[in-house]
């Protein structure tokens, strides 16, 4: 009987605990974490399936992050609004349910059965709580014991979701710093680290699909003498405000990166050179038409020197393709900046008028 707890399910309890310590500190991928984390109280708690639901911050919605024994394919555009569900009712109440007849409930809802064929029978669905914060909820359906039923099991259960909050907060906070890493701070946009680690995702991406990446270098003219002219905190702030003017012309696909000092990278997934070419043909005309440092009354015109290479026409490894739109760029320079050059050095020179 479950009800007696003997050495033995006290030695698989602790043992469990152990495996799941362990796992929260193996991954920071939060669907990998949480499935492992899911599939080891699975071990201690058998259900048919258990769900983990977390709120949207942007919608205010629930949606299903992590599902051990359906099919999460089939759940991937469920939303629960709050207080919709049993789930809906754990978030707004903050207090644990059990069910052990869910169609007798009128609280509960039939969209996931309705979704996936799946009979819900009994439910147990607690609270998922980070520093007193509701941030979503788990669901065991179907337990094979429903001794864990009675609310002396409530301990366990609440030992074993705060495992789970655990793990959420982990991924939570190690995707924050990651972002934080990512960030320029003159500019807000993206930095080098970011290049490192996006870059190679983008290039596999393109050998894989067999599809193409463009990279662009640009490098502000004489920006040496606005510095000279107006000091480095300005100088500063005309880095973030070309950013801002750059920034505003990319697809949700593309991405700004700081090189240094005022040179520039910009990735364009999917583009081929002429359509890079056309883009940077906006930039460029976007760019000449801009003031800088309107605010201090000064209203600077800049201008910059373009290098575009694409993959994988143009190279098929990521250190070459950089060195070649950034060959591409220095061309630009020593034939009178203001220009762009596509592909290789030695590729006859493009000044649109």
């Amino acid at each position: 009987m479950l009800d007696s707890f003997t050495d033995k399910s006290q030695v698989k309890r602790l043992l469990t605990c152990i495996e799941i310590s362990k796992t929260l500190v193996s991954t920071f991928d939060m669907e990998t974490l949480l499935t492992a984390v899911l599939e080891r109280i699975n071990t201690l708690v058998p259900a048919s399936n258990w769900s983990l639901l977390l709120i949207d911050p942007a919608t205010q919605e629930l949606y299903f992050s992590v599902v051990v024994g359906l099919e999460i394919a089939k759940l991937r555009d469920l939303r629960l609004q709050i207080g919709e569900g049993i789930a809906g009712t754990v978030v707004q109440t903050g207090e644990p349910i059990f069910i052990k007849n869910a169609r007798q409930d009128k609280r509960f809802c039939c969209k996931v059965d309705e979704l996936t064929g799946f009979e819900t029978r009994s439910i147990i669905c607690l609270p998922l709580t980070i520093r007193g914060e509701v941030i979503g909820v788990i669901e065991v359906v179907n337990l094979d014991n429903e001794n864990f039923f009675r609310k002396k099991y409530l301990p366990l259960l609440a030992i074993l979701t705060d495992y789970v909050a655990i793990a959420v907060d982990n991924v939570r906070n190690f995707q924050k710093l990651q972002v934080e890493s990512f960030i320029d701070d003159v500019t807000g946009y993206y930095n080098t680290r970011y290049l490192t680690w996006h870059l190679d995702q983008l290039v596999c991406q393109v050998l894989q699909e067999n599809s193409e990446l463009s990279v662009v270098f640009l490098d502000l003219d004489d920006f040496k003498k606005v510095v000279d002219s107006y000091g480095h905190l300005k100088g500063s702030k005309v880095l973030k405000e070309v950013a801002q003017v750059i920034g505003s012309l990319l697809s949700p696909s593309d991405s700004l990166i700081r090189y240094g000092g005022d040179e520039f990278i910009i990735l364009l997934p999917n583009q081929s050179k002429n359509n890079a070419f056309d883009f940077v043909c906006q930039v460029r005309e976007v760019l000449n038409q801009s003031r800088f440092l309107t605010e201090e009354a000064i209203s600077l015109a800049l201008t910059a020197s373009y290098g575009i290479a694409t993959l994988p026409y143009d190279a098929t490894d990521k250190q070459t393709l950089l060195l070649l739109a950034d060959q591409a760029m220095y061309s630009s320079k020593d034939r009178g900046k203001d220009t762009i050059v596509l592909g290789k050095p030695s590729t006859k020179l493009v000044k649109p008028e």
